[in-house]
């Protein structure tokens, strides 16, 4: 179990380009929770992934774990942290294994986990196959399996249904589950529905009543 734990926002704001992008962003998710943000493109969504991440910094406000600033322990906020973003990023000399064993090395973890991983995202016959033989879904499933070959306590996942289809969806919702199950928080930039009845929904860029 990941034990209890809470992420939360207060007064947020972010700065893009010059733009005030979003501006008095609150919200709080707690241990097995499954934040999900919606909103139109341009919104913002990436932007708050990113910044949740502690990749950017906020123009305003705090992202607080447990209480504590992220921007307090950089290191400490990166290791409880596992972000899939839109690149899967992946090497193309590389087989599948291989890079789910050095996403666990580079995140200071055993490679006991691996096993596990390629058979919750159907890749266990594709373990030896170069990253430039396999196909867009398959790519997306090899950069969502790191998930579980390196587990995190956060999960911030941006779109993380593209290019996947009802099969491996299925799967991501099993994973997110299971994540949630142990007291796993999760946070999911998505335009569909794959979410739980208990999600909590924040939508970027509607207007605060006067």
């Amino acid at each position: 179990m990941i034990g209890r734990a809470s992420f939360e926002a207060h007064d947020l704001a972010c700065l893009r380009g010059g733009r005030i992008v979003f501006r008095q962003l609150e919200f709080r998710v707690d241990a097995g929770g499954l934040l999900v943000l919606r909103g139109a493109n341009g919104a913002g969504k990436s932007s708050l992934l990113r910044m949740m991440a502690g990749l950017i910094g906020p123009a305003h406000g705090a992202l607080l774990w447990n209480g504590d600033d992220i921007a307090d322990d950089p290191d400490a906020h990166r290791a409880r942290t596992s972000y899939a973003g839109h690149s899967d990023a992946l090497k193309p000399a590389l087989t599948v294994a291989e890079h789910l064993s050095f996403h666990a090395k580079l995140r200071g973890q055993a490679a006991d986990k691996i096993a596990a991983a390629l058979d919750a995202f159907a890749l266990t016959k594709f373990a030896d196959l170069p990253a430039r033989l396999l196909s867009q879904g398959q790519r997306k499933r090899v950069a969502l399996a790191r998930l579980i070959a390196a587990p995190a306590p956060l999960w911030l996942l941006d779109e993380p249904t593209n290019g996947l289809d009802a099969d491996s969806t299925a799967r991501l919702e099993t994973a997110i589950a299971a994540h949630r199950e142990t007291g796993g928080i999760v946070v999911a930039a998505t335009h569909l529905d794959f979410a739980g009845a208990d999600a909590v929904t924040l939508t970027l860029g509607e207007r605060k009543a006067a």
